[in-house]
C-alpha cells in the first residue's frame, strides 16, 4: 500500500466521527430512522445466520461421512463427533432468531 493511501484512509478514519457525527436534537429523526431500517436488518441477519449455517452443516456431514467410510471401525465416534457439532452449529441459527425476537419492535 502506498503512503499516499495510508495517509488518505488514516485521515478518513479520523475524520468520519465528526463528519456523521448528529446534534442532539434529531433524536426523534434517529430513532424513526432506526425503526425503519429494523426489519430488513434482522431479515438480513436471519438469512446470513441461516446461510451460513446451512453450508457449515453440509460441510461437517460430508466430512464425517468421508470418515466414516475411509475408517467404518470408527464410525460411532465420528457420529458422535458429528451431532455435537452439529447442534452447535444449529445453535447460532437459535441464537440469531433470540437476538431479533428480542430486539425488534
Amino acid at each position: 500500500m502506498s503512503k499516499k493511501l495510508f495517509i488518505l484512509l488514516a485521515f478518513l478514519l479520523i475524520a468520519s466521527p465528526m463528519l456523521f457525527a448528529q446534534s442532539l436534537a434529531d433524536k426523534e429523526l434517529i430513532a424513526q430512522q432506526h425503526a425503519q431500517w429494523q426489519g430488513l436488518s434482522a431479515a438480513l441477519a436471519m438469512a446470513i445466520g441461516s446461510g451460513l449455517c446451512a453450508l457449515a452443516q453440509g460441510k461437517a456431514i460430508a466430512s464425517a461421512v468421508e470418515g466414516m467410510a475411509r475408517n467404518p471401525g470408527a464410525a460411532k465416534a465420528i457420529q458422535l463427533a458429528m451431532l455435537i457439532g452439529l447442534a452447535f452449529i444449529e445453535s447460532l441459527s437459535l441464537y440469531v432468531l433470540l437476538i431479533i425476537f428480542l430486539n425488534v419492535k
